[in-house]
Parts: structure tokens; C-alpha cells; sequence
């Protein structure tokens, strides 16, 4: 059966609905914030994607770490030489990916 012999001429609307003035003031300013809304929906997708990107990376970042102190378990204790430097240059590491 084609589109054209699908529709029923005796309920057939046009698709339009009849407004008075105050209605059709309302319903463009609704579809004003839509269209607002919805500008603002792609800029917040975009930053949430930027921040899940980031955390990403913060994840990668740390993983390393976790599992150098893993290694060898039955060992007590942790030899870390130069940790200092090594600390405050993973620290401007990650400052750097939340300033990106």
C-alpha cells in the first residue's frame, strides 16, 4: 500500500490547529527558548565531552602509579628516590590538563 492510498481523506487535518493572538504569542516564545535551549545543549555536550576527555587523561595518567606500587607486594618497602621533584612534576601535570 503507497502513502497516498494510506491516508484517510475523511480524518485528514492539514496539520494545523487555529490559536488566538495571546496563543500564538505563548507558543512562539516557547519556541524561542526551545531553539535557546537548544543552542546551549550543543555547548553543554561539547564541554562535557572536553571534561570526560580530561578525566581520560587524568585516568592514564595516575595508571602508571598504580601499577608501579603494585609491583612486587611482598615487598615492605617503597625505595622512591627524588620523590619531591618527581610529585610537584606530576602536579604541574595535571594542572596542566584541567587548564587545556
Amino acid at each position: 500500500m503507497t502513502e497516498k492510498e494510506s491516508i484517510n481523506l475523511a480524518d485528514f487535518d492539514f496539520g494545523f490547529t487555529l490559536v488566538d493572538s495571546d496563543e500564538l504569542e505563548e507558543v512562539q516564545q516557547i519556541q524561542q527558548a526551545v531553539t535557546e535551549t537548544e543552542g546551549h545543549a550543543e555547548q553543554w555536550q561539547q564541554q562535557a565531552e572536553q571534561w570526560r576527555d580530561k578525566a581520560q587523561t587524568i585516568y592514564n595518567s595516575i595508571q602508571p602509579l598504580l601499577n608501579n606500587l603494585a609491583q612486587s607486594p611482598e615487598k615492605e618497602y617503597i625505595l622512591w628516590p627524588d620523590r619531591v621533584e618527581k610529585i610537584n612534576a606530576f602536579k604541574l601535570k595535571l594542572m596542566s590538563i584541567l587548564e587545556d
